[in-house]
């Protein structure tokens, strides 16, 4: 795979999510439509099923799968290098892939003509690419540095905003294009005693988001306030209006008992394009035991 080096025992692909024409509905699968870390596979949680990108996905544009609302590329400008471009550092790229055999070279320049004389990258994927990824047009979604094998991270993080540019791994070779870029999302773990120092200060939980992903039962049992409730069994309901629901460019706090389906959505959020979010470490029960007694434990 584009992310697992060592692994690399089918096609390289770092996602490989079901085609869908809606958003997603639930949160099974998640994991591996996200992308798999180069120096260690960090898998993700198995319960999680979304778009990779900041928007729900689409098939408005013919067969490949693309962000709602991001107009197709109107540069189809084909390039083998791409020196003098900014590195991109502290940033994410929405990227789209086109790959080839190591031997076919001459199917490569054909695709290369093909895209020089206006043919869409993800069209010609859905038709030619070895990658699994070919299911979606050849999208990866968002990445960032480190999640990729060192040639396709230099070609996805220096080439120039829609061209097309090529590059070869071990995989074989490469059509990269980059529809847009983004500052990197961040998500950090927050122990229950810093969250409580927090949740002293009134504006704090004016200000923050703060997101409770337990069922209604188990809130019933213990609650934090000005957590808003949002069962991970519901997600088919919240899921799909999140960015209408909550502010991707503020603070973000997720909860839930032990901490782990909080990560599971705290993943989706970054995936999302939530700027900061925060996963209380050891959920609630962590916070009753080592910040606030007085919060029952279950």
């Amino acid at each position: 795979m584009l992310g697992l080096r060592a692994r690399a025992a089918r096609l390289p692909c770092p996602y490989s999510p079901a085609p869908s024409s809606s958003p997603a509905t639930s949160l099974s699968g998640f994991a591996r439509q996200g992308p798999l870390l180069a120096a260690a596979a960090v898998a993700g949680p198995p319960a999680l099923s979304a778009s990779p990108s900041a928007r729900p996905f689409s098939v408005a544009w013919g067969s490949a799968m693309r962000p709602a609302g991001l107009p197709r590329p109107s540069t189809r400008v084909l390039c083998t290098a791409a020196a003098g471009s900014a590195p991109r550092e502290g940033k994410e790229v929405l990227v789209q892939h086109l790959l080839v055999g190591e031997k076919d070279a001459r199917l490569l320049v054909d695709l290369e003509k093909c895209i020089a004389s206006g043919a869409d990258l993800s069209d010609l994927a859905v038709e030619h690419s070895l990658c699994p990824s070919k299911q979606n047009g050849g999208m990866l979604g968002w990445v960032r540095r480190g999640q990729m094998v060192p040639e396709f991270e230099e070609a996805a993080f220096s080439a120039p905003l829609k061209k097309v540019v090529r590059c070869k791994t071990k995989f074989g070779w490469h059509l990269v294009q980059v529809l847009s870029e983004r500052d990197q999302c961040t998500l950090e773990d927050i122990g229950p005693e810093e969250l409580h120092a927090k949740m002293q200060d009134p504006s704090f939980i004016q200000e923050a988001q703060l997101i409770d992903v337990r069922e209604p039962d188990e809130v019933e049992r213990a609650s934090l306030p000005g957590f808003k409730v949002l069962p991970l069994r519901q997600f088919g309901t919240w899921g799909p209006v999140m960015t209408d629901e909550f502010n991707p460019e503020k603070d973000t706090y997720v909860l839930c008992h032990h901490g782990m389906r909080s990560m599971q959505v705290a993943k989706w959020l970054q995936s999302q394009g939530f700027r900061k979010i925060y996963n209380v470490a050891g959920g609630i029960h962590a916070y009753s035991v080592k910040a606030d007694s007085s919060i029952p434990t279950y």
